[in-house]
């Protein structure tokens, strides 16, 4: 079937960034099959970045299919983009529906996108994995595409306004080898070894990124281990946490009310 609304989507999206003036890096786009399923495994720093990270599968003549929350498919102008994209929602009351939707585009031969995290790490480090995306690709037979995202927290991210103005931030997306999950093996064995990787891919991208902050206050988007003002992952699971809690508890007064 082709591919009515993705490609323009697209088109619109590479005009938007080329007006921020964004400096893309594409890494390891090799590493992105022609043909066949895989799971694109993102680490998760800003709201935009499951734009950014399908980017790298383009050069591959590729488009990924994301797993978002379903709240994004409810939206009445970005729900009729995302049906049409074929992104697969996600309901977090209900994840058993969004993940045989999500296999059934791995055996069709898709890349499904998704963030082991489930949320943004407001360290901007990586939090724990979610066992979720090893199960998909061991029940689908695919392989893992580990991918890290850095810079994309500079134009939208949480607990900040978005900037959508013309800085030309540095952006890098890299991708690693494809990882296999082996029959038998624990699935947390391999979650532990995915993230091991892309804590590793995600140090060298920080390392080698080209842009400095402009003054002290220009720190916040860098991780406390690298000198930034972000907070540490102890502290950001604390305040993920207390989040949660927030939530649980609106929701219990929703149901008495």
């Amino acid at each position: 079937m082709a591919e009515v609304v993705y490609p323009p989507v697209i088109a619109l999206g590479r005009t938007f960034f080329r007006y921020l003036g964004l400096r893309f890096d594409l890494q390891g786009t090799e590493n992105v099959p022609a043909s066949g399923g895989a799971v694109m495994a993102i680490n998760h720093v800003g709201y935009l970045d499951f734009t950014f990270a399908g980017l790298a599968a383009l050069p591959s003549k590729r488009l990924v299919r994301f797993m978002a929350k379903d709240s994004v498919f409810r939206h009445r102008v970005s729900g009729p983009l995302m049906r049409g994209m074929k992104h697969i929602p996600v309901d977090r009351e209900a994840g058993a529906a969004s993940f045989r939707a999500a296999l059934t585009a791995l055996k069709a031969g898709e890349i499904v996108g998704v963030f082991p995290e489930a949320t943004i790490s407001q360290s901007f480090e990586l939090k724990d994995f979610k066992s979720g995306t090893v199960r998909m690709a061991r029940s689908a037979k695919v392989p893992i595409l580990p991918t890290v995202i850095w810079g994309s927290q500079r134009v939208w991210t949480k607990g900040r306004k978005r900037d959508f103005g013309r800085h030309k931030y540095a952006l890098t997306v890299a991708i690693g080898e494809p990882m296999d999950v082996p029959k038998g093996v624990d699935p947390e064995v391999i979650n532990d070894e995915l993230r091991r990787r892309m804590t590793e891919l995600l140090h060298q991208v920080q390392d080698s990124y080209p842009d400095k902050p402009r003054d002290e206050d220009d720190k916040w988007w860098l991780p406390a281990r690298l000198g930034g003002t972000a907070p540490t992952l102890e502290v950001a699971t604390k305040l993920d946490a207390d989040e949660a809690d927030e939530r649980a508890r609106k929701r219990a007064g929703q149901a008495a009310d």
